[in-house]
């Protein structure tokens, strides 16, 4: 098969990893890809939201399958689109109105109170029901979690403690903190417990197979202090998910979600991303989200023993069938080396040196470029992933932490404490 891959991230680049050791993989290629996806394929200019330029490209070189990696084209409809331009073209991502399940809060809400799926409470509210909002949130107890309604580039999301400053936050937000993504916004209940993420694979006609489970790591201080960013490590398994956990989690989320979109008529084929808290035992989704997360896949993928590629085209055709997805008993962490002053501003080409020296880990490239000579620089604030695989969490975490000591950037800068909360 040809595979063109779309995104530029950690995520793509654990995706394009995983997808060039599969036997059915005859080239890949990765849009638009960044410093280091180009030793799994090859990378192309092209901007994944250029739908046209995507049908153009796909065209051209006899594209078996894409594989969307973020949520951009999806929101968008590129599913839609290539399916009205190529039919014969597979794509691993939902439709349009799948994509919603991510693409507005709001709709997410109301799926799940439809569905019965346990969630937080909440209400929505526009610029024209902001009293109303204020009102709300004097019926909840602080913290108070605000939400805006649409993709905010994972900033759309405040935690208040004081009641007074969430009632001007709300007005704030309504009034275009986030732009157009905060005309409407999600005021929900805070939720005390441990995060996770599952990962499942739907094949759009109720078949599904679940990933390895994973936990990130957002705040960009340890003991998960100061600003959210876009993650900066996780680990895999988790060890509150078991058996027992997990049982809950089927029966009381995945299947009902699966369900939820099959009534709906939603075309969804493709990755779905259950943010769940840990509640007493109980799972509790904080969010969909519908593609893989980032950096979690850059764990899950070490995780998984079977053949990707087999499986999202599987689940792309509408058949998962009896495929299995086998999952390896080994740990695996991740450890996020970012740039100086990351998640605010920060410098971009700096010279990064090292990563020939690691043999004890897969590093990842997210924010990575190559400059006028070919010599690779920083491009983004999550730069690598150092993932490793280990008989334990302790040993797998050990050795990320040791190969990102033999990596070098000026102003680089990684949490210490990953994995330890759940190695407790």
């Amino acid at each position: 098969m040809k595979i063109l891959l779309l995104g530029s991230g950690g995520r793509e680049s654990a995706l394009a990893w995983k997808i060039s050791q599969s036997p059915l993989t005859d080239a890949l290629f990765i849009a638009p890809g960044n410093g280091g996806t180009d030793q799994y394929g090859t990378n192309v200019a092209i901007k994944p939201l250029d739908f046209e330029a995507v049908r153009k490209f796909t065209a051209d070189n006899a594209i078996d399958m894409i594989v969307v990696g973020n949520e951009d084209p999806l929101v968008e409809g590129i599913y839609d689109y290539m399916k009205s331009q190529m039919p014969e073209v597979l794509v691993v991502g939902p439709s349009k109105a799948g994509a919603m399940l991510e693409g507005s809060k709001d709709f997410a809400k109301k799926f799940m109170t439809d569905m019965n799926i346990p969630t937080a409470r909440y209400q929505s509210f526009t610029k024209e029901t902001a009293d109303e909002g204020c009102e709300f949130l004097g019926t909840l107890k602080a913290p108070y979690v605000l939400k805006a309604d649409g993709l905010a580039a994972g900033k759309g999301v405040l935690i208040i403690n004081d009641l007074e400053e969430a009632r001007k936050s709300l007005r704030e937000m309504l009034s275009g903190m986030f732009g157009g993504a905060s005309a409407t916004v999600v005021v929900e209940e805070y939720l005390s417990g441990i995060e996770c993420s599952v990962f499942v694979l739907t094949d759009g006609n109720g078949g599904y197979r679940i990933l390895p489970v994973a936990k990130d790591y957002k705040r960009i201080g340890e003991g998960d202090t100061g600003l959210n960013t876009g993650g900066m490590g996780a680990v895999s398994p988790v060890p509150f998910a078991d058996a027992a956990f997990m049982e809950k989690v089927e029966e009381r989320i995945i299947r009902p979600t699966i369900k939820g979109l099959l009534d709906a008529g939603i075309t969804y084929r493709g990755f779905i991303f259950l943010g769940l808290i840990n509640v007493e035992s109980n799972p509790m989704v904080i969010e969909y989200n519908v593609r893989m997360g980032d950096p979690e896949t850059e764990a899950v993928m070490l995780r998984v023993d079977s053949d990707l590629v087999e499986l999202m085209k599987a689940a792309a055709e509408g058949n998962l069938g009896d495929l299995e997805l086998r999952h390896s008993p080994m740990a695996a962490a991740t450890v996020m080396m970012v740039s100086g002053g990351y998640p605010g501003s920060y410098p971009k080409g700096k010279a990064i040196t090292g990563i020939e020296n690691v043999t004890d880990s897969i590093v990842f490239h997210a924010g990575t470029a190559r400059d006028a000579q070919g010599s690779l620089v920083t491009s983004g604030g999550r730069v690598l992933a150092a993932s490793s695989l280990g008989k334990t969490l302790e040993e797998a975490l050990a050795k990320s932490y040791a190969s990102v000591g033999k990596i070098n950037f000026d102003g680089a800068y990684f949490r210490r404490d990953i994995g330890r909360d759940v190695m407790a």
